[in-house]
């Protein structure tokens, strides 16, 4: 999803132009961006915290040539999701697992590809 998705979707269900409401995300994702900055740390509950971290620096390889590089230290921006987020993530993962159980359950039975209209048949 694109901002300009979340835009149109935020716009249709509050009322307002897509303008108005592209000009308050902008504020929100500009105000967020500046208390990492600041802060280094932000935590927007039910979603999640981010937080700046440094990365040391450290030696790498060059995966084309094998070559050892040097790779300075540098800052990151890390996320962490929150309760609610995890919880609907996990929901998802169980539907997937459900899927893929009956899936596993019409291969077994020997259904699958036999004309009902499963997983693209025509059936």
């Amino acid at each position: 999803m694109t901002k300009k998705e979340i835009v149109k979707t935020i716009s249709e269900e509050i009322g307002l132009t897509q303008l108005k409401t592209k000009e308050i995300v902008q504020k929100t994702f500009d105000a967020i961006v500046e208390t990492l900055v600041d802060e280094r740390r932000i935590e927007l509950r039910n979603f999640g915290v981010f937080e700046v971290k440094k990365r040391a620096a450290r030696k790498a390889r060059n995966p084309r040539t094998g070559t050892k590089v040097h790779v300075p230290a540098k800052f990151v921006v890390t996320f962490k999701p929150g309760k609610e987020m995890e919880e609907r993530v996990r929901e998802l993962e169980r539907q997937e697992a459900e899927k893929d159980a009956r899936r596993d359950a019409e291969v077994a039975a020997g259904n699958l590809g036999q004309g009902t209209g499963t997983y693209g048949d025509s059936g």
